[in-house]
């Protein structure tokens, strides 16, 4: 309703009114006018199109569950529900996590058996562990998020709040940087 009990002239202001008010066919309305946005960022960020299907749902149920909060005052109700599915988007960027975390600890527990050290390798994963340990905490970071995690460079900038640009510049010089390190090592090995 407008300030002056009138209900609203603009279609968009009518159906967040309608939406304020528990009106489920507005619900209705506002996914088939929204939820192909909110699965588009989820499959720009998620690993699979499950997970987008997940995130869209899970926006929508916190909508609707939420719709009190909703404050026309404040912005309009495609924003509000934007920044819903924002946030679920970095608490299932998270959950993600967790479960590779649980996996790769699962997996290391695993066999009884460890192989006999090689210890070629051995001074691989050193070589690489101090040079990890001598980038910047940010670039370390965007490396081991994209090299040990798997994660693409929009799930990095979600996950850690940097701009796109500045997780593709951290990327480029960390790997430039360990590239030289490794030749080095390498040019040093062939040595006689």
């Amino acid at each position: 309703m407008t300030p002056g009990g009138d209900p609203p002239s603009d279609p968009d202001a009518l159906l967040a009114a309608r939406f304020a008010a528990g009106d489920e066919h507005a619900l209705r309305a506002m996914y088939d006018r929204w939820g192909g946005l909110v699965y588009r960022l989820g499959r720009q960020t998620l690993p699979s199109p499950s997970d987008a299907e997940d995130l869209t749902q899970a926006t929508f149920v916190a909508a609707w569950r939420g719709r009190a909060t909703f404050d026309p005052e404040r912005g309009r109700l495609a924003g509000w529900l934007i920044a819903i599915a924002k946030r679920q988007l970095v608490d299932r960027l998270r959950t993600l996590q967790r479960e590779e975390r649980v996996a790769r600890v699962v997996e290391a527990v695993g066999p009884a058996e460890p192989a006999p050290p090689n210890p070629d390798r051995v001074l691989d994963r050193l070589v690489v562990a101090d040079q990890l340990a001598q980038l910047t905490p940010e670039q370390r970071r965007v490396v081991q998020l994209a090299f040990f995690d798997d994660l693409t460079h929009t799930q990095i900038a979600a996950l850690t709040g940097l701009p796109l640009g500045t997780v593709k510049s951290h990327l480029r010089r960390g790997v430039s940087q360990l590239r030289r390190t490794w030749e080095e090592v390498d040019d040093a090995a062939r040595r006689p």
